[in-house]
C-alpha cells in the first residue's frame, strides 16, 4: 500500500475514533453536570432557592468587605456607626428580629437583654444590652449592625444573620430598650418550626431578579407581610419604603386602547426592603 492511502487511512480512522468516543454518554459527565442553574427550580411550583452563606446580596451592601474590614475592632466597627438604619420598625420587622434574637442572642444577653441568658450560668459574663445603665442605649443603630457583622470582645461574628435581617434585630433590641413594645420571651417550644423560625431572608434571590423587576413593585402594600405579593400573594416585600412612595402618587393612567407606558427596569442596588 502507498504512503497517500496509509495517511488517509489513518485520517479516517482517527475521525472515526474521535465520533465514537464523543458519542458515549460518559464523556458528557465532564461538562454536565447535575446542578442547579441561577434562577433555576425544581420546578414551576416550587421557588427558586435562596443563596448560599456569605454569597453577594442582589441589593448590594452597606458595608462592602472591600471597604469595610471584618476585623473585631472597636475602631472597625466605630466605622459603621453612621450607617443609617433603612428598615422601618413595623411589626414584620419587630416578630422578624424577635425569632433571630431568639435563636442568637438570648442564650448570653438573656430574654429582656439584662444579660443574664443561660450562657452566665457556665461563666460568661453577664452582657446588659437592654436594662438600666446598658452602653447599648448609647450607641447608634449602625453600630449595632455592626457589631453583629463583626463581633467584638467576647462576641463572636454573627453575620450568618443575613444584612436587612440584621436591621430587624436592631429594631427588636430597641423594643428590648423600652422604644416600641415588642414581645418577649421564647417564639415557640423546641423543635416547632413554620411561622415559629425566620421566613427566607429578603437579601438572597428569594424573588425574581431585581434586574428585570424593579424592587419596589414587588414590595406590596404598606404593612404588608413578608412574603405578600400585590397581584399573586406570592411576591415578597422587599422595599417597604418605595412601596409607600408608590401607594402616594396620584393615578396617571393612560386612556382606554393607549399603548402601555414602559415601565423603567433600573436595578436596585441597595436600600430599604
Amino acid at each position: 500500500m502507498s504512503a497517500r492511502p496509509m495517511r488517509t487511512a489513518r485520517r479516517v480512522g482517527a475521525l472515526a475514533c474521535v465520533l465514537v468516543l464523543g458519542a458515549c454518554s460518559w464523556f458528557t459527565d465532564f461538562k454536565e453536570q447535575p446542578k442547579f442553574d441561577p434562577w433555576e427550580s425544581t420546578s414551576d411550583t416550587t421557588p427558586a432557592r435562596g443563596n448560599p452563606q456569605y454569597s453577594v446580596s442582589v441589593y448590594g451592601s452597606a458595608a462592602p468587605g472591600y471597604a469595610v474590614s471584618r476585623e473585631r475592632l472597636p475602631g472597625t466597627i466605630d466605622s459603621m456607626s453612621s450607617i443609617p438604619n433603612p428598615v422601618p420598625p413595623d411589626a414584620r420587622s419587630l416578630d422578624n428580629g424577635h425569632k433571630y434574637y431568639q435563636i442568637n442572642c438570648e442564650v448570653c444577653h438573656g430574654n429582656l437583654g439584662l444579660g443574664d441568658g443561660p450562657a452566665v450560668q457556665y461563666g460568661m459574663p453577664g452582657m446588659n444590652i437592654a436594662g438600666p445603665g446598658a452602653a447599648a442605649r448609647g450607641y447608634t443603630d449602625g453600630y449595632i449592625w455592626g457589631m453583629m457583622r463583626n463581633g467584638r470582645g467576647l462576641m463572636p461574628t454573627y453575620n450568618r444573620i443575613e444584612e436587612m435581617d440584621r436591621w430587624d434585630v436592631v429594631n427588636y433590641i430597641r423594643g428590648l430598650q423600652g422604644r416600641y413594645t415588642v414581645a418577649t420571651g421564647p417564639v415557640g417550644l423546641p423543635g416547632e418550626t413554620g411561622d415559629k423560625l425566620p421566613g427566607p431572608s429578603q437579601t438572597g434571590p428569594t424573588r425574581p431578579s431585581p434586574y428585570y423587576v424593579h424592587a419596589g413593585s414587588q414590595a406590596g402594600p404598606p404593612g404588608a407581610s413578608a412574603g405578600q405579593r400585590p397581584d399573586s400573594a406570592t411576591r415578597p416585600a422587599v422595599d417597604s419604603a418605595a412601596a409607600r412612595r408608590d401607594s402616594t402618587t396620584p393615578s396617571t393612567a393612560a386612556p382606554a386602547g393607549a399603548a402601555p407606558t414602559p415601565q423603567p427596569m433600573t436595578p436596585t442596588p441597595g436600600g430599604p426592603r
